[in-house]
């Protein structure tokens, strides 16, 4: 008897592939860390720590270069929001199909299920009201 208890919770095959591709892909890991980062209340501290810094110790007028910054920064995170909801999408989807085609597969076999056993009490009506008709073997 193995030790090993069967998963309660199997993962679906569409976010298996997913994070296979991930786990391969230096790029998607890349952009999960920094999207992961940039969804974080870390960030927001980093940030008003930075900021706080910037404007009351390292420049007297921060603000035109300040913006700049903050301006490139939206401009990135915005870019990396677009990315992370285009690859959600894509994995939706991916999820859709992978169910919609286990559904099909699931109906198709039901369908076939549901026509033997019809065919098999048919046979059994046949037998039962009709013991000696012909094909009794």
């Amino acid at each position: 008897m193995s030790s090993k208890s069967p998963n309660p919770h199997p993962r679906h095959p569409a976010v298996l592939a997913v994070e296979a591709k991930r786990a391969a892909d230096v790029q998607l890991r890349i952009a999960d860390a920094i999207t992961a980062f940039a969804g974080s209340m870390g960030f927001v501290y980093v940030h008003v720590v930075l900021f706080a810094v910037w404007m009351l110790l390292v420049e007297k007028n921060p603000w035109p270069t300040l913006t700049l910054v903050v301006s490139l920064e939206a401009i990135f995170l915005s870019t990396f929001v677009m990315i992370g909801q285009n690859r959600q999408s894509a994995f939706q989807q991916a999820k859709a199909d992978h169910d919609f085609n286990q559904s099909e597969l699931e109906l198709k076999t039901n369908t076939q299920l549901t026509r033997e056993i019809h065919a098999l009490t048919t046979e059994l009506h046949r037998r039962v009201v009709d013991p000696n008709s012909p094909g009794q073997g």
